[in-house]
């Protein structure tokens, strides 16, 4: 063997050999992880449905690894400045964004994200996939959704609608209503859906657009009452709320979830690992009897299956803000 060949052949082996041990440590960071606290993000104030759902989870993971999974707020920007500090963190693990439907919108909002919303993040896992229902204050003058559309159709633009910011999943969703029932309301943003709540309760607005798992809290105290949920037939937390074809609006039917997503780079035994003690949680007594006390479904939808239902709600929604005409900022 010449010098010139024996040099490539240790270059290789070399080679070699850094691959077979970056393979091991990748294994090794799987089979202790985690070794620490694992921060989830949630770019929306507390008392949402996102925040609600992410801390039950994050409790439950807690318990399973006996490594503490907890929830930092990072509100504003339609949730992007949330979702940028994840994108800018290190792609060990340690660092988790929450989101739901309004992932998939945030390229009909921006013409520019802090992120590659192609490239930077991997989608980790969907989870608690859940009706979305319009509430309104107890003690409102809309009884029904009828009544409400009436009433809106009479009175164009009286109406106010509230949610956790423009570009969010209530936002286009209520939009997408609108364009069903045939009325017009206007938009009134809070920086989160749980301020929103809190703004239909104090009559600052008139009705809001929510997951059930966001609202249920308020409706079972007598607080709130719902004219609607989507779906195919009335929840069993909530047999008295009509869907929205019963109320009268056909061909509605936006299901919300919660969803967790990691760096891109991150040692994919540590993604799978993550994705098998989500579907653990999920399938525990304790999330089983959450999801059905706020009329959700405790599916489980990971990798590939993932990021299919992120696109294809993708196109949804830029039909909805071209139909709305939401203009990207």
């Amino acid at each position: 063997m010449t010098k010139k060949s024996f040099a490539f052949f240790g270059l290789r082996v070399a080679a070699i050999a850094l691959s077979v041990s970056a393979g091991a440590s990748a294994v090794c960071a799987a089979d202790v992880y985690p070794s620490k606290s694992v921060k989830i993000v949630v770019p929306y104030a507390p008392g949402g449905a996102v925040d609600q759902v992410t801390r039950r989870v994050a409790q439950k993971l807690t318990e399973q690894t006996g490594q503490s999974f907890y929830v930092d707020n990072k509100p504003g920007g339609t949730s992007t400045i949330g979702v940028s500090l994840v994108a800018r963190s290190a792609a060990d693990g340690y660092s988790l964004v929450a989101n739901d439907l309004t992932y998939s919108i945030l390229p009909h909002v921006f013409h520019k994200l802090a992120w590659d919303y192609e490239k930077d993040l991997i989608a980790v896992a969907a989870f608690n996939f859940a009706p979305v229902a319009i509430a309104v204050a107890a003690d409102s003058k809309f009884r029904t959704l009828s009544e409400l559309v009436a009433y809106a159709k009479a009175n164009p633009g009286k109406l106010n609608y509230g949610t956790g910011g423009a570009g969010t999943m209530p936002h286009f969703g209520t939009e997408a209503l609108k364009k069903a029932a045939g009325f017009d309301a206007t938009h009134v943003p809070f920086k989160g859906n749980g301020e929103a709540t809190m703004a239909v309760l104090s009559k600052q607005i008139d009705f809001q657009l929510a997951s059930t798992a966001g609202v249920i809290g308020q409706v079972k105290g007598g607080k709130l009452r719902l004219l609607a949920v989507t779906g195919n037939a009335r929840l069993k937390a909530l047999p008295d709320v009509p869907t929205f074809a019963e109320a009268g609006v056909k061909n509605y039917g936006v299901v919300n979830f919660t969803g967790l997503w990691l760096l891109k780079g991150t040692p994919p035994a540590i993604v799978t690992k993550l994705q098998n003690d989500i579907s653990i949680a999920m399938a525990s007594k304790e999330i089983k009897d959450f999801a059905d006390s706020i009329g959700a479904v405790p599916d489980v939808v990971t990798g590939e299956g993932f990021s299919k239902l992120l696109r294809e709600n993708s196109l949804l929604w830029g039909q909805v803000a071209e139909s709305a005409k939401i203009d990207r900022q």
